[in-house]
């Protein structure tokens, strides 16, 4: 399993970010795609994730503010984020996993290479 975020940068308080995730030789007992963010000095914690059926779920901070798509002709998983707050500036990781029958997702061990968001106050 090959996963690759993509779509960081610098935007200030208030606008919008969208991170793109290109996934390769995900299994069939994979069926989604999480997203994670981890701040400096912070702890890795879970943004939300998408299923292949593109079923999604989110963290309580995420809701409302941030949005997952995804295209699977290409096999790429989308979180646009708006509203977008210093509070968010973190690297953002992409992660395989699978989405449980209540819409719990486990994770796997199987991440991207992170990409930086930095907002600006």
């Amino acid at each position: 399993v090959q996963l690759q975020a993509s779509g960081g940068g610098l935007v200030q308080a208030g606008g919008s970010l969208r991170l793109s995730c290109a996934a390769s030789g995900v299994t069939s007992g994979l069926n989604a795609i999480g997203w994670y963010r981890q701040a400096p000095e912070k702890k890795r914690e879970w943004v939300g994730a998408i299923t292949t059926g593109g079923d999604t779920t989110y963290a309580d901070f995420a809701k409302g503010r941030f949005s997952m798509s995804r295209d699977n002709t290409n096999n790429t998983v989308y979180l646009r984020m708006d509203s977008l707050e210093p509070e968010d500036t973190a690297v953002y990781y992409c992660n395989a996993g699978s989405m449980l029958g209540n819409m719990n997702y486990l994770s796997y061990n199987y991440w991207g290479q992170g990409t930086l968001v930095t907002v600006s106050s």
